[in-house]
């Protein structure tokens, strides 16, 4: 259960990052009306002044903090200076893809590096050594730069794979063509970041006492790992999994990038070269409820896997 002390905390946290999604991109250079119309564009003060109230930049600072929380409160995310449409259709069109592209290659890294880190860390081999070097390169490699040879050796040399967009023809088939590169990628990336810190849990857990008693009533490895140790060495990979999903829509813009595809980490992207404030309003706001709900989910699975957590 969630205490009233913590939800409180959660609830101030809310209000204060919501309240900064509206100043942060306010405290960029650059002004949305000279990014939309381009610098070499010439108007009189009176057209100027005119589109500044259009777009509501001609309010007071508190005047439009006020405007942006009652919009907030109506789900109203605004419209795009950019884009012409409103915020929360472009995000709906947005996210979808990304959440298509990014969900499964959180869940599959999640899988498969909490299992090989699990047993990599518990006992080690020469063929599980090669693994945990070959992992720790990509750890370490920047996202992009991989995705770049991938799409070089794959794509474009031997054209087994597209070379951008979600879609082609827009069925089934098509889109799981699009979509198995990027989303291997992205898989490569969580899996090696979920093995590495799972290893180091459970290298660190096996040496407690409750192993070795595990041992001394005579279970054999694998109950002693998969029955004890691997609960507790779980809980780092729980706050991973949380931060992991808080930025889902975020964390892939090097993806989509990379493979030319808009999603919400281009349309993010994009609004912060053109200082479009409602789509990056609601772009934040979108976020920041993913992170807290995510972060209030780990939170309850401590709770449940942790008995330490529930006697506090």
């Amino acid at each position: 259960m969630l205490s009233g002390k913590k939800a409180t905390r959660y609830a101030i946290a809310l209000f204060l990052i919501i309240s900064l999604n509206f100043f942060i991109p306010r405290s960029m250079p650059g002004d949305p009306l000279t990014n939309l119309l381009g610098e070499d564009i010439s108007l009189t003060a009176s057209s100027v002044q005119e589109l500044r109230e259009r777009m509501g930049l001609d309010r007071p600072l508190s005047q439009q903090f006020l405007d942006y929380w009652h919009d907030i409160l109506r789900f109203d995310l605004g419209y795009s200076f950019h884009l012409h449409r409103n915020v929360s259709d472009l995000i709906y069109d947005r996210m979808k893809w990304t959440l298509l592209l990014s969900l499964p290659a959180m869940v599959m890294g999640a899988i498969l590096g909490t299992l090989l880190g699990a047993r990599a860390g518990w006992k080690s081999s020469a063929l599980r050594r090669t693994q945990t070097g070959f992992i720790m390169a990509i750890y370490c490699a920047p996202p992009y730069f991989i995705s770049l040879i991938a799409l070089y050796l794959l794509s474009y040399k031997q054209g087994l794979f597209p070379l951008k967009g979600f879609y082609s023809t827009g069925s089934a088939l098509d889109i799981a063509h699009h979509l198995f590169l990027p989303s291997a990628m992205m898989t490569l990336f969580s899996l090696s970041r979920n093995y590495m810190i799972m290893k180091g849990s459970v290298l660190q857990e096996k040496g407690s006492l409750y192993a070795t008693f595990a041992r001394a009533k005579g279970l054999y490895d694998e109950q002693i790992l998969f029955r004890h140790v691997f609960k507790n060495a779980l809980l780092p990979i729980i706050t991973l999994l949380a931060l992991d999903f808080g930025f889902i829509l975020s964390g892939a813009l090097f993806i989509e990038i990379v493979f030319s595809m808009n999603g919400m980490g281009s349309l993010i992207y994009d609004a912060l070269l053109s200082r479009d404030y409602p789509v990056l309003q609601g772009s934040f706001l979108i976020i920041t409820i993913m992170v807290v709900s995510a972060n209030l989910l780990a939170d309850l699975l401590y709770s449940y896997l942790d008995p330490r957590v529930r006697w506090q």
